[in-house]
């Protein structure tokens, strides 16, 4: 259908914007932490029946050989073994995106909510993320054979995490269902997994306001919670990768994780993970290159430091990536000051969207265990978001044990370990 070619690139000039996770950046940070990385420039065509002149799509049921309309994109593929070597996972962050750009939600919402202008839309052809479905399967599918000869002789499957997102659950689940059953009627080997690598739900603070916007847009007790951290005293420090004592204040950080994990039940990386990943971050921008900046910020309140963030700031986004905080004096409301001096800086460094990479959708059910989580990241303001989550293209037999495995160590830390801390 897409007659998809790929050509495999040694060295990439991918510049420091669209999704972290497809930066050359963090495939080389990655790469010194257990996985290896290939990046491709990927070329295919969309048929001439399928565009305009502007390449929107018309008709995708139609196949014309005059007129075809060529796309292409960098692609970063990373691939993680298991087992001491004996199998591995081909992993593609945030990618790919929809072939096709959808109409803009505004114009959809005028036809549906004016009747006058209806009569002015309706010879338009609307489109949606669920009306690709059909070539969004076909593109995955395609993408993943042409792949196979490039990846690890190893490789039993290959998982993608489409930069699709929703405004809804809702539209997210049947734009998942309408994936489902294209592959079911198609007979194409892709599947959905039920164990998500990225968080399939967030919420996005549009920075693109001004400062006082900003604030405008988040529930009132939050902006109290943060004039009120400032009022008893509460000091946010800011340290990148060549602070002279960052070994020490890394020490911090890692301390309040281990914290927050006896807390929470979760798990987290190793020190050196962290550590790593500011270092290199700096070295980097002190040699000229273009890569994200990643800080470290820590809040102190009479010389204890008590709650630490870690953010990523690229120029389309920045990412509250990690978060760990003291049992001490949360009283202070020292979150609420770390995420929005973040956000302030995020501005200043030029990100549009202060992602809080994160949030389980259904947690605004007051009874939800997670319920707090979901209030303290959502009254930040922010704009809801729900990508597809991860999608499967299995490649040897063993898949089917691999998966298994997999569902069960889900269940054990997200149910299990969680109960047991009493989450």
């Amino acid at each position: 259908m897409y007659g998809i070619k790929l050509n495999e690139i040694t060295s990439s000039s991918k510049p420091n914007n669209g999704s972290f996770l497809q930066t050359p950046f963090w495939c080389e940070f990655k790469a010194r932490h257990g996985w290896s990385y290939k990046r491709f420039e990927v070329e295919y065509t969309l048929p001439a029946a399928a565009h305009n002149d502007e390449g929107d799509l018309k008709d995708c049921n139609h196949n014309k050989a005059a007129g075809d309309l060529k796309k292409s994109f960098e692609l970063a593929v990373l691939n993680r073994n298991f087992a001491k070597g004996m199998f591995s996972i081909a992993y593609i962050p945030f990618m790919p995106e929809l072939p096709f750009e959808c109409t803009p939600a505004s114009v959809i919402d005028e036809a549906l909510n004016n009747d006058e202008n209806q009569m002015a839309v309706i010879g338009q052809e609307l489109i949606t993320p669920e009306t690709q479905t059909i070539e969004f399967a076909a593109l995955l599918n395609e993408l993943a054979k042409a792949l196979k000869t490039k990846l690890p002789k190893n490789t039993i499957a290959i998982r993608f995490d489409p930069y699709v997102g929703f405004e809804t659950p809702e539209e997210r689940d049947a734009f998942n269902y309408g994936m489902k059953m294209v592959a079911f009627a198609d007979k194409l080997k892709i599947r959905k997994n039920k164990v998500d690598i990225q968080p399939p739900d967030s919420t996005l603070v549009d920075l693109t306001g001004t400062e006082e916007e900003i604030l405008g847009k988040m529930h009132q007790k939050w902006r109290y919670n943060i004039r009120l951290s400032e009022r008893k005293g509460v000091v946010i420090h800011k340290y990148l990768g060549n602070n002279v004592n960052l070994s020490e204040k890394i020490d911090k950080f890692y301390e309040l994780t281990k914290e927050t994990n006896a807390r929470d039940g979760n798990s987290s990386h190793a020190r050196s993970y962290y550590l790593d990943l500011i270092k290199s971050s700096a070295e980097e921008i002190a040699a000229g290159k273009d890569v994200p900046q990643i800080s470290l910020y820590i809040a102190e309140h009479e010389g204890e430091e008590i709650a630490s963030i870690m953010t990523l700031f690229s120029k389309d986004e920045a990412i509250y990536l990690y978060g760990a905080s003291s049992n001490n004096k949360r009283n202070l409301m020292p979150n609420h000051l770390l995420q929005w001096t973040a956000m302030k800086d995020a501005k200043a460094y030029g990100s549009k969207v202060y992602d809080m990479y994160g949030m389980p959708p259904e947690g605004k059910d007051e009874n939800h265990p997670m319920h707090g989580l979901y209030m303290f990241k959502a009254n930040f303001g922010g704009k809801n978001i729900h990508y597809t989550g991860s999608w499967d293209v299995p490649v040897k037999p063993i898949y089917r044990m691999y998966i298994a495995a997999e569902k069960i160590r889900a269940f054990w830390f997200k149910k299990i370990v969680k109960k047991l801390k009493g989450r």
